[in-house]
């Protein structure tokens, strides 16, 4: 560390780092920005700016101020297009509860829209990704497919129905699960957000140590487009390269082993999905209700598996079955 008020900075798998103001305050750092992933200009703005403000409440906080990175193709779209991303973006950071203060534009070849984040924590509530024990229940607060929709939406395979689904999905903040967790964070021993590198990717950055997971992959919620899609043959070139680096520590229950669709999707780059949170056995039942209850819609919230012991260090870190 450069700084002993430095919390949290590279040497975890975490999207955000923490910064130490006094015994009480710290601040949580993080930015995200990509290019479109749906077609509608608000739409986008909407879904980029909860994707950004996800990696505070996945560390335990609420943001405090934010400011818009923009990369926009002035001379080959109208400035209507422009309006249109920053005003998505500027409502959802007000739903947020954080404070927009401006930002910068740069010209750029295709239109690129995210947001730099501050946020407040007490610096012994932080969550980060290290921490989760044996006996742990992993909890998923938003379901999986995101990326093998847009990916359709990209090649024109969607139908407006699942369009408006995956949006649905997508542009929904994480605050009202994060102050969740965050109500009982002495019971959740670690938290990430599920983005880019699928839900198995990101469990796998959870598992140091001594520890793995065993997962049920039919608890898990999918997008139901999802699954018509990639049994279609639809899937994110990111997705693909997400499951071939899980199986090195993935080992499939024999029902799934050769289940391509249902391994695609545990291993489907998401854009701005949900929480993954490793919770107390005894305070689970207690939290998932909760979660539950501020849930956008039934069945988006789950315990998809939980932490156990490695049993020894050339094992797998992760069993997946399907109840």
């Amino acid at each position: 560390m450069l700084d002993d008020n430095v919390l949290v900075g590279t040497e975890t798998h975490d999207d955000a780092g923490v910064y130490r103001l006094d015994a009480k305050r710290a601040l949580v750092c993080t930015t995200d920005f990509f290019s479109p992933v749906v077609d509608d200009p608000y739409d986008y703005g909407r879904v980029a700016a909860a994707n950004a403000l996800s990696d505070v409440w996945a560390m335990g906080a609420k943001p405090l101020i934010a400011l818009n990175l923009v990369g926009f193709p002035g001379k080959t779209l109208p400035l209507s297009v422009l309006h249109d991303i920053l005003r998505g973006g500027a409502d959802v950071v007000r739903e947020s509860g954080a404070v927009l203060l401006g930002g910068h534009t740069v010209d750029d070849n295709e239109p690129k829209y995210g947001l730099a984040v501050v946020g407040e924590v007490h610096p012994k509530r932080v969550f980060t990704n290290v921490g989760a024990q044996p006996g742990d229940k992993l909890i998923l607060t938003k379901p999986l497919g995101s990326g093998i929709v847009t990916t359709a939406i990209k090649r024109g395979e969607a139908t407006p129905a699942e369009v408006r689904d995956a949006v649905a999905v997508m542009a929904t903040l994480n605050k009202a699960s994060g102050e969740v967790l965050a109500s009982h964070a002495r019971s959740v021993h670690a938290c990430t957000d599920v983005t880019g590198y699928g839900f198995l990717g990101h469990l796998r950055e959870m598992l140091e140590g001594p520890i793995g997971a065993r997962i049920d992959a039919s608890a898990i919620a999918t997008l139901p487009a999802a699954r018509r899609l990639v049994a279609a043959g639809v899937a994110p070139g990111g997705t693909r390269t997400n499951l071939a680096e899980a199986a090195k520590h993935t080992r499939w229950a024999k029902a799934l082993r050769e289940d391509a669709h249902t391994q695609l999707l545990l291993a489907d780059a998401q854009t701005s999905g949900g929480l993954l949170a490793a919770v107390g056995p005894r305070a689970c039942p207690k939290v998932l209700e909760a979660l539950r209850a501020v849930a956008p819609e039934p069945g988006w919230v789950c315990v998809a598996g939980e932490v156990v012991e490695r049993p020894s260090p050339r094992s797998k870190r992760i069993e997946v079955v399907a109840s």
